[in-house]
């Protein structure tokens, strides 16, 4: 990804000029955009340089080639993404101003008894009466995130409150990050059902596997609100999305290919059991020791599961052993991993979905000329697998109808809306998942759900568009 640095340089007016400094850049094959003079004195002056690079490495060597510069001192450097995070990316403001003594009598003392008696008589009406009837709380442990692995639950709440943001962005929903400074399954559990009364969903992101899987189906179980493990599920609905497209333009049925999918972790359980729901047949999962097959027994209790609902035909082997004759491959594991002599052996029209992030497990260059649809998780290629196309409008949905859960019948309605978004003449091998700037998703998401809900029984309010 091509990076914007800005260089804070005190450079020594007597022994460096500024025509100097522009040719080293220059030569490092850094592109000058901006130059801002932040103080002018007698013998130095500072500026602050802003330079287009390639990418971390290549800012690495260009700034290494500056500090070569007799007379010239790097005060600091930074880029658009550090500055854009500075004091972080929310606020909270309120939605009614507070202009005299009157206006606080309603919203505060003593006015706001009366409507914490009514609640207190009635606690559904706290959907309409607070902030639960709009607002998703996104949890996590900071144990799994992103390409970045367990960092602690500080480090996560960058990407916990860009999440939020997306909320905001794509459907309207007031998110708030919230990272627990624990690993321990018991206290998380307890530590979401104790704020889970502030909340009209529970959003979990970037907890590890398979500590994930217990959370969810507890707090799923013990709580009156939606929970999505949105690393699971929100992968799993854009995936369905994008394989249905890819399938129309390959022509093929559901219940006549072969799928494999390799990395049965939490987002590769989710996938497997979305691929089964939507009623793909022939699934075979496979992780670093080979197929999973119910003849054996694992440590993992979803390999397990997996084991017992896939793999029909019980093949054993390694992925580059079963990948003979398969339609489509789906890889939420490594770099690496399929290999063209692999996409060659497939079947005729390969679709392969290569999602590990940030290198896919085939380079798509060298897959390309050997497949008919090819996906990724990256945004610098066509058809990016992208949770930002799910999560808004599936609890957009979730909330508008106060459902009790988000059950599978609302998530492949949500894959079926996305898929839905792309249109005939619209669909071909790089388009076949909209956009993420796309504004009709989320509201199609959000009518799918919605209608799922209901049919489903775990909606408690119908919207008055859908009586």
């Amino acid at each position: 990804m091509a990076l914007s640095v800005i260089l804070r340089l005190e450079m020594d007016k007597n022994k460096v000029s500024f025509g100097q400094l522009a040719t080293t850049i220059s030569e490092a094959e850094g592109d000058i955009v901006a130059i801002d003079v932040i103080h002018q004195g007698r013998e130095t002056t500072t500026r602050d340089v802003t330079v287009n690079v390639r990418n971390q490495d290549h800012s690495e060597h260009m700034i290494d080639e500056v500090k070569k510069l007799d007379g010239v001192k790097l005060i600091n450097v930074s880029d658009r993404t550090f500055l854009m995070h500075i004091g972080g990316k929310l606020e909270m403001k309120p939605r009614l101003p507070i202009k005299n003594r009157d206006d606080l009598s309603h919203v505060y003392t003593p006015g706001v008894a009366r409507v914490c008696t009514a609640i207190h008589e009635d606690e559904s009406k706290a959907f309409s009466l607070t902030i639960k009837r709009n607002t998703v709380a996104v949890v996590s442990d900071g144990t799994a995130v992103l390409g970045l692995g367990d960092i602690g639950p500080r480090a996560a709440m960058p990407v916990m409150e860009g999440k939020a943001v997306l909320f905001k962005q794509m459907a309207e929903i007031d998110a708030y990050p919230i990272c627990l400074d624990t690993t321990d399954t018991e206290e998380i559990i307890r530590t979401i059902k104790a704020i889970a009364p502030g909340f009209g969903g529970i959003n979990l992101e970037d907890i590890s596997s398979p500590r994930c899987f217990e959370i969810e189906d507890r707090l799923k179980e013990e709580l009156d609100i939606p929970v999505f493990h949105d690393d699971q599920h929100g992968t799993a609905v854009v995936l369905l999305a994008g394989l249905l497209n890819a399938l129309k333009i390959v022509e093929k049925k559901l219940s006549d290919v072969k799928v494999v999918v390799t990395g049965i972790g939490a987002a590769g359980v989710a996938c497997t059991k979305m691929l089964l729901s939507a009623g793909i047949e022939n699934v075979i999962c496979v992780d670093r020791h080979g197929t999973l097959v119910d003849t054996e027994t694992y440590d993992n209790p979803m390999w397990n599961w997996c084991a017992s609902r896939t793999n029909p035909d019980r093949v054993k082997g390694t992925l580059h052993e079963i990948i003979e004759g398969a339609d489509v491959f789906i890889g939420i594991s490594g770099p690496g991993v399929l290999t063209v002599e692999d996409v060659k052996r497939m079947a005729e029209n390969p679709i392969v979905f290569a999602l590990a992030n940030p290198t896919p497990e085939i380079d798509p260059e060298e897959a390309e000329p050997h497949v008919r649809v090819m996906a990724t998780g990256r945004s610098d290629y066509p058809n990016q697998i992208n949770n930002v196309l799910c999560f808004p409008g599936i609890f957009r949905g979730a909330l508008d109808c106060r459902a009790t859960t988000i059950n599978e019948e609302m998530k492949l309605a949500a894959a079926q809306a996305i898929a839905s978004t792309v249109t005939d003449d619209e669909l071909n091998e790089s388009y076949i998942v909209p956009s993420v700037f796309n504004e009709e998703v989320a509201p199609r998401i959000r009518e799918a759900v919605i209608r799922a809900a209901i049919e489903t029984k775990v909606a408690r309010r119908i919207p008055k568009e859908f009586r």
